[in-house]
């Protein structure tokens, strides 16, 4: 017997979307800004920037797309949906920001052998409004739950960072002839931004291989279903996410004693309430009978047990 529990999540809805959407737009025009204010100063770091908030751009128009499209509902086909399609964009993300990164500091590591003055004036002027946009741009994802919009953030806030320095620099500058600060406060904000991207790089891979989203949250789901009267054993649990907040769950509930159909769908109600809280977007849960050869037993350690059951994920 199954018992189907759908508890749809409404938090992401078209929120993420109008958010991301919100970023692109200030990103790109903002670009556009950058090349012209470094064709007009002359400043080769500034033309850089831009080159480097371009492609900022491309990925953030590339997550707003697959944010959109994620939104499209299962088919025969996928069954699921299309919400992974978020998570590939967060991937996609993660990675060009990581070649964007390394690329920044390929540009910047030279500069400490051969620093170069550059132009204070048209830095301040261009850090002030840099700070503003991208700040904007980050506060407006700041809100964001799903692993697109943070990965998104961390580009905004990258942003942000490198025209916070750039200000810092042009106004020691202003006073100093210091121009390595330059490349020296380039390299501390990217490698910082750096190590925060590859950190959700990494977990996003986790989901793209179907670990579980929460450990803690899948042994109280156990917990929970191990409290329902005559549920013996739980096995063969699969805990996994389709885009980092929107989770799937399935179970094999061995039963203790013979039931009929009117407990039967008593229990399913009880089931059906225990996992409510946990608002879980799809959940499968089998009830094995006593005695009963559990037809996945191939893939798990089948452990007659009155406590926790630790299975093969």
């Amino acid at each position: 017997m199954h018992t189907h529990h759908h508890s749809h999540q409404h938090v992401t809805d078209n929120s993420d979307s109008t958010r991301i959407g919100w970023a692109f737009w200030l990103n790109f025009l903002f670009t556009i800004v950058e090349f012209v204010g470094g064709w007009l100063t002359n400043s080769v770091a500034i033309m850089a920037d831009a080159v480097h908030d371009l492609g900022d751009s491309l990925s953030i128009g590339l997550a707003w797309y697959l944010s959109k499209l994620g939104k499209k509902k299962a088919t025969q086909k996928y069954s699921y949906g299309f919400k992974r399609l978020s998570l590939m964009g967060a991937m996609l993300n993660g990675v060009i920001l990581i070649i964007g990164s390394i690329w920044v500091l390929s540009e910047a590591l030279p500069r400490l052998i051969n620093p170069e003055m550059p132009m204070i004036e048209g830095m301040i002027g261009l850090a002030l409004l840099g700070i503003v946009v991208n700040g904007f741009a980050a506060y407006k994802l700041h809100g964001g739950h799903s692993m697109n919009e943070k990965v998104l953030n961390w580009h905004l806030i990258e942003d942000a960072m490198g025209w916070v320095a750039v200000l810092i620099v042009a106004i020691v500058l202003h006073f100093v002839d210091w121009p390595i600060l330059d490349p020296l406060l380039s390299i501390a904000f990217t490698l910082f931004i750096l190590s925060n991207v590859v950190k959700y790089v990494i977990q996003t891979m986790g989901l793209f291989l179907q670990s579980v989203p929460d450990l803690q949250m899948q042994d109280d789901i156990r917990h929970a279903l191990l409290s329902i009267e005559h549920i013996d054993e739980i096995h063969h649990v699969h805990f996994w996410s389709l885009d980092g907040e929107q989770h799937v769950f399935t179970a094999h509930a061995v039963l203790d004693y013979s039931v009929n159909s009117s407990e039967l769908r008593d229990l399913k109600s009880k089931v059906r309430s225990c996992l409510a809280p946990f608002n879980l977007t799809h959940t499968t849960i089998e009830f094995e009978l006593p005695g009963e050869a559990c037809r996945d037993q191939r893939d798990h350690l089948h452990t007659h047990s009155h406590t926790l059951v630790h299975d093969e994920l």
